[in-house]
């Protein structure tokens, strides 16, 4: 069972106490998951189409509560193979359904269909997340975490997109809207986000799944970018120490060590006994301790030395 999956079905168990709230819901949910239809008597009956089991349920009861509605649900199975079946949640046309859409902000004086988030079912801040809970149950999904940070609810109006991140706004969310084939996406994609709004739906189990899974994996990234920058530092000193050595081994080679300066003829003595060590560990066995710039400017001196030898075998 997916992330997203799992997270609807603890949504559905979620009932709102007040009658305001839990027709708010349902308008939510017949918004985006709803089809209006419309016999060859023009008798209007209503439909919802869920491939979760548990959101299906959920419509019944929500109907039942708020309208005391007659409901009917019928499984339609796919044939095709790894294909969930449609749970189709039926209101028929003698329960008033044209007064119901009315109600629920779905349809306008007309029968037009509103364009917009009711802002009648949405007065109250209650209610608008229960409004919000009901459009993720019929149209969101959101990503495991443990892959990409991303919540996302797909509606089929520019309209209704719009009027939906309005609504999510006054929660302080920033959701952006894209278009996908003949849909719009209203997706958020930061991660504080993402559990602000789960948090606003009431989806308590799985914020915390999803904070649980957010921190292992920070702290994942963050022991493997310690891990990269220890080993690139590991590299570097290496690089380092292996350059010395060899300009060490060519001024031993040519002018000779007991030549130079006591100073850098301590210096790279040492770094010939430890090819391997740090700048830092080399100055702590100088006699007396050295600091690291301290040993870096007499290996930059070296350095000079083995240079200038080079030059003068190039001209040769």
């Amino acid at each position: 069972m997916s992330f997203s999956e799992k997270t609807k079905n603890e949504l559905a168990h979620v009932i709102p106490r007040q009658r305001c709230c839990q027709m708010a819901e349902l308008a939510g949910l017949v918004r985006v998951d709803g089809t209006i239809l419309i016999s060859a008597h023009n008798q209007i009956g209503l439909e919802l189409a869920t491939e979760n089991a548990a959101v299906a349920r959920k419509g019944l009861r929500l109907a039942k509560l708020v309208f005391n509605v007659d409901t009917e649900l019928r499984i339609q199975r796919k044939k095709r193979l790894k294909k969930n079946n449609i749970y189709l949640v039926k209101i028929p046309p003698h329960n008033n359904v044209a007064e119901i859409l009315r109600t629920l902000g779905i349809t306008k004086e007309g029968f037009l269909i509103n364009p917009e988030v009711s802002s009648t079912v949405t007065k109250k801040k209650c209610c608008r997340r229960s409004y919000l809970r009901g459009v993720f149950l019929g149209a969101g999904s959101v990503n495991d975490p443990e892959s990409t940070y991303h919540l996302e609810i797909m509606v089929t109006s520019e309209d209704y997109a719009r009027s939906l991140v309005a609504l999510i706004n006054k929660f302080g969310l920033e959701p952006k809207i894209s278009s996908r084939k003949n849909s719009y996406i209203v997706y958020l994609k930061e991660s504080e986000q993402i559990v602000t709004f789960l948090n606003i739906i009431e989806a308590h189990t799985a914020l915390l799944n999803f904070e649980s899974t957010r921190i292992q994996k920070e702290m994942r990234n963050q022991v493997n970018r310690l891990v990269n920058c220890e080993t690139a530092n590991l590299n570097k000193i290496i690089d380092a120490a292996f350059r010395q050595k060899e300009n060490i081994e060519l001024i031993e080679k040519t002018l000779g060590i007991d030549k130079l300066p006591p100073a850098l003829k301590q210096v790279a003595e040492l770094r010939l006994e430890h090819p391997h060590i740090s700048l830092k560990e080399l100055g702590e066995m100088m006699d007396p301790p050295l600091g690291k710039s301290g040993i870096n400017h007499r290996m930059r001196k070296l350095e000079k030395i083995a240079e200038n030898i080079r030059n003068q075998n190039i001209k040769k």
